[in-house]
């Protein structure tokens, strides 16, 4: 089978408080939910009616049935969904405190099973023919995952398109300092980089956008796009640069953002958009999850992010 998405990366059971604005101490209930960024994307993917899957391992609990038929209920493909024997499947909490503070709490000791993924589990034919390949800068924070997924960038053979998403969580890191290192080996495999601009400042040692861009593409990468929060997003190639405003919302939790703006992001790059027009659509496909307590549930349809694109005369 040919697919026009594969991710690979983080999955784990999201769960939210259905109360904001109060400590996990005070928080009464709680909603369970599908995530990680990857997965995310996957999702956010197939929902714009794009043939995705996600590489990654759950464990043999029920949580990671629950991952596993969840995915199948919002069509991406469960086909490199591996199961792990000796890690069982992690769990998110974060808490909620609009507009811009979301402590996230990881629950991934002592090895989440995603980490587990090795370059043996790898369908490489099928990451090479993919029309997008996505991974992640945490699957490079442990091995096998780390090689695992050099290996499948090596197979793209700098293939358009290829996209590293530069989601730097220290909390999966020892330092800085190593996860500079590693994404050093993956830039030059890769087409296109996203990331905020404090992602920007481990990748490349830069925060300002331009010059954050100019050192992602130094280092191999076709198309460079940072975020800048409320400051909209900048996007350098080598022939052009771009930026666009925010779409302003009334934030409900921020944190499927990102990965709603990587899946539109992967929709307009297959449409072959033009770069604005993207980055416009993607913008207000990540504001929407913004908007809403969840992220993949969450994800927009195309008609959402057209009537708001249309309403402000960007179609």
């Amino acid at each position: 089978m040919s697919f026009d998405v594969i991710t690979t990366g983080r999955i784990g059971v999201d769960i939210y408080p259905l109360q904001t604005g109060v400590g996990l101490e005070q928080v009464e209930t709680f909603g369970k939910f599908l995530g990680g960024s990857a997965t995310n994307v996957a999702v956010a993917a197939a929902k714009y009616g794009l043939n995705s899957a996600v590489i990654t391992k759950v464990g043999t609990d029920p949580f990671g049935n629950f991952l596993i038929e969840e995915l199948e209920r919002l069509k991406v493909d469960t086909s490199f969904v591996g199961r792990d024997q000796n890690y069982k499947t992690p769990v998110v909490f974060c808490e909620i405190f609009p507009p811009d503070d979301f402590p996230i709490y990881f629950y991934r000791e002592p090895k989440a099973p995603d980490m587990e993924v090795s370059e043996a589990d790898l369908d490489l034919m099928a990451i090479s023919e993919a029309k997008i390949f996505l991974s992640t800068v945490t699957g490079l924070s442990q091995e096998p995952s780390r090689s695992a997924n050099l290996a499948a960038l090596r197979a793209r053979a700098k293939k358009a398109h290829t996209i590293l998403d530069l989601d730097y969580r220290s909390v999966f890191w020892g330092s800085p300092d190593l996860a500079t290192a590693e994404i050093a080996k993956a830039l030059p495999l890769v087409t296109v980089a996203i990331g905020n601009k404090e992602e920007c400042e481990v990748a490349v040692g830069e925060t300002e956008p331009v010059r954050a861009a100019d050192a992602l593409l130094e280092r191999g990468v076709e198309l460079a796009i940072v975020k800048q929060g409320p400051k909209g997003v900048f996007a350098k190639s080598k022939n052009e640069s771009v930026e666009v405003p925010p779409h302003f919302v009334e934030v409900v939790n921020g944190l499927g953002a990102g990965d709603s703006f990587g899946g539109a992001l992967c929709f307009g790059l297959l449409q072959q958009w033009p770069l604005e027009k993207i980055l416009r659509f993607a913008n207000i496909a990540g504001a929407i999850v913004a908007s809403r307590l969840e992220c993949s549930t969450a994800m927009p349809t195309f008609e959402e992010v057209s009537e708001i694109m249309e309403a402000k005369q960007w179609a």
